[in-house]
């Protein structure tokens, strides 16, 4: 095997870095996190939140160690100098890439591409970027459950920002099966275990499951998970 994220090798053998999860994926191996800070890379989807606003950028909140910079001319927009006040403001949501990192840390963004854009209303919560890939779960089956049982829209971003619209209800029920994924992401079995908590609170008089609102973008799954998708164990909090 060859060392992969996470880990480095000396001689014949490889090592893990950080504390985490082995997760093998031939030729490589790597460690996945059990928890820590976003470290960005180029082409994650991130949900971020603008801090300040310049006349030709944006500043992002990305979680990362450094604000990311969001230029006007990275947006689907006609934006003029000076008027970027008119399209975002301070405390805007947006769903964005990682484009590239330079060799001083410096992040670029951009909002130009499918599944990127604005975030109207709705609210953001924090997980662990260790429990992303356990959030979305393979082929998306996490995710999809949760959006048919709730018909909230929900955005995943890499870096562990989780984006919820709909009505106080849905986002009250989200919010809840992502305290159960920290809790209990390294026990197998958490698709169906959310499954059942998630008809087992359907609110009075709501019938079979309808299909959800058409979704929102989300961070791109891996397979950087168990036999059931479990990685390790991270921390939540809420904006």
């Amino acid at each position: 095997m060859k060392p992969g994220p996470g880990t480095y090798r000396v001689g014949g053998k490889v090592y893990a870095s950080q504390l985490g999860l082995l997760s093998p994926r031939p030729p490589f191996v790597q460690v996945v996190p059990l928890s820590g800070r976003y470290v960005p890379k180029a082409g994650d989807q991130v949900v971020g939140t603008v801090t300040d606003v310049q006349s030709t950028f944006w500043l992002l909140d990305i979680g990362a160690p450094r604000w990311a910079p969001l230029h006007m001319t990275g947006t689907p927009w006609k934006v003029d100098v000076g008027e970027t006040e008119r399209f975002l403001r301070v405390g805007d949501a947006v769903v964005v890439r990682v484009e590239n990192l330079d060799a001083t840390g410096r992040i670029g963004v951009t909002m130009l591409g499918d599944e990127l854009g604005k975030l109207e209303g709705g609210t953001i919560v924090r997980i662990s970027p260790a429990r992303v890939p356990r959030l979305v779960g393979r082929g998306g089956s996490m995710i999809a459950t949760i959006t048919q049982h709730t018909h909230a829209e929900v955005a995943i971003g890499q870096n562990g920002r989780v984006w919820i619209g709909g009505d106080g209800e849905a986002i009250r029920r989200v919010r809840d099966v992502l305290r159960m994924i920290e809790e209990n992401g390294p026990r197998p079995g958490l698709t169906d275990r959310v499954e059942r908590f998630l008809l087992a609170t359907t609110p009075t008089g709501e019938g079979a499951p309808a299909a959800p609102p058409g979704p929102r973008p989300t961070g791109e799954a891996t397979d950087d998970e168990g036999p059931d998708g479990d990685d390790g164990p991270g921390a939540m909090d809420e904006e």
